[in-house]
């Protein structure tokens, strides 16, 4: 709201109050670890006020406490930056213990105690927050504390699953790199994702998932990216279907294939009509035709191909893509000829004709 940004998500914070007081009002409790409730009509997420006290390691080792007692103040002063420490009550007033928005003005990053460093998950939230507000930068006493989360393993315990929500929304901010280079820079990048840090790699992906991402690139699309030609790691098993998709088609030459076939007088070469059904088929356009326009602008952010050059590629495969080949293949199937091979044969020939 202070930033002038659109959302619509919004958290409640009750104070003065117990579980069996807003059981008693008609709210349905959620919470697992602490009390949440749902609002009966709005189904909005109410939280109890609350204190917190490390008991474990991880994000999952704190105990909670919950009451009447509770004041504001002290739920804020357990919340991690102090532009996330603020409140506004009933009336509008601002609460702000902290100086959160004397540091959202000066749009520094940091921690509200040294509690900070006893939640890894900290770590991942300050790196996305990097990535979507270039302009904001981490306050140096904070970086001590990454730094120090780091050295004592805090980072080790986070789960793979809860990385990967916080990387596929850093990627979906303005600058991901910004999230990438942070996490290397305080050693955190190889626990998080188990793979080696490369910072000259990392600089030069980094570079490429920011161009990526101002084409609109999605963040799937920008995950196979990141860790194409690398070893994901401990997110191996997290990464959704659509990100290992375009990793593969990445570390498979397709995006090479693009820019080859971008290149002048691409078309004068006698071996244009087989490379560009090659495209088609390691990409597996015919069957996932949706993937085009994302291979074209990935081309761009990668190998930075002309923009004319690939729009008439976008539409010679688009004519490729739409040519029908039912009828060559029922009359190879009836005629018990190799039903790839006609396919083939058909395509390159309408090439031939009609494209090339």
């Amino acid at each position: 709201m202070l930033l002038g940004e659109a959302t619509s998500d919004r958290d409640y914070l009750v104070v003065g109050a117990s579980p069996q007081a807003m059981t008693s009002a008609g709210f349905r409790p959620v919470g697992k670890d602490f009390p949440v409730f749902l609002h009966p009509q709005t189904h909005a997420e109410f939280a109890l006020a609350r204190t917190e006290r490390k008991s474990g390691v991880g994000y999952h080792g704190f105990t909670f406490h919950a009451g009447p007692e509770v004041t504001l103040e002290e739920d804020l002063s357990r919340r991690d930056l102090t532009i996330n420490a603020m409140a506004v009550d009933e009336q509008g007033v601002l609460h702000d213990p902290t100086g959160g928005l004397n540091d959202l003005r000066a749009h520094a990053l940091r921690h509200v105690s040294p509690a900070f460093r006893e939640d890894p998950v900290r770590l991942l939230r300050l790196a996305r927050f990097l990535a979507r507000w270039p302009d904001f930068d981490i306050h140096p006493q904070t970086r001590d504390l990454c730094n120090e989360m780091v050295h004592l393993g805090e980072a080790d315990a986070l789960v793979a699953e809860r990385v990967w929500q916080e990387l596929v929304r850093g990627l979906s901010g303005r600058q991901p790199s910004r999230m990438l280079n942070f996490l290397d820079s305080v050693g955190a990048w190889e626990a998080v994702t188990g793979e080696p840090p490369s910072p000259s790699t990392l600089e030069r992906v980094g570079i490429a998932i920011d161009r990526g991402r101002a084409l609109n690139l999605s963040a799937e699309v920008l995950a196979g990216l990141l860790f194409a030609k690398a070893q994901s790691g401990a997110l191996e098993h997290v990464l959704p279907r659509p990100a290992q998709d375009w990793r593969a088609l990445i570390e498979g030459g397709c995006v090479e294939r693009v820019g080859r076939l971008c290149e002048p007088q691409a078309k004068k070469r006698a071996g244009w009509p087989e490379e560009l059904l090659e495209l088609a088929h390691s990409a597996d356009l015919f069957r996932r035709s949706e993937r085009l326009s994302s291979l074209l602008t990935l081309s761009a952010a990668l190998l930075d191909t002309d923009a004319s050059a690939r729009e008439a590629l976008g539409q010679d495969l688009t004519e490729l893509l739409a040519f029908g080949v039912g009828e060559v293949a029922k009359g190879a199937a009836r005629a018990k000829a190799p039903v790839a091979e006609a396919v083939s044969e058909a395509r390159l020939a309408f090439i031939r004709s009609r494209i090339g």
